[in-house]
């Protein structure tokens, strides 16, 4: 992130977060969670729009990351399939 708003109200949250996590990937998720329920449209319009070029590339990419990962994790591409097993008894 290049210093735009929203890369500077992620470092303002983790500073005053720190203290308490555990440094488990399920903190930030649980934190996530928490900062969206109390988001309502108009609010993650606003982030967005005080977004830098750079940050609103990299979420949107991330974005689309993630939703590729889970096609493709529904579809078992990728995935070590079983060929035709030979019975053996």
């Amino acid at each position: 992130m290049d210093g735009g708003k929203a890369a500077k109200f992620i470092d303002e949250l983790y500073e005053y977060y720190k203290d308490r996590l555990t440094g488990d990937e399920e903190d930030a998720e649980v934190m996530t969670m928490s900062i969206l329920e109390e988001l309502d449209r108009n609010d993650l319009l606003q982030f967005i729009q005080e977004m830098s070029d750079e940050e609103l590339t990299g979420m949107v990419g991330l974005y689309i990351l993630e939703c590729l990962k889970a096609k493709m994790a529904q579809d078992g591409v990728g995935q070590t399939k079983p060929r035709n097993m030979l019975n053996i008894h």
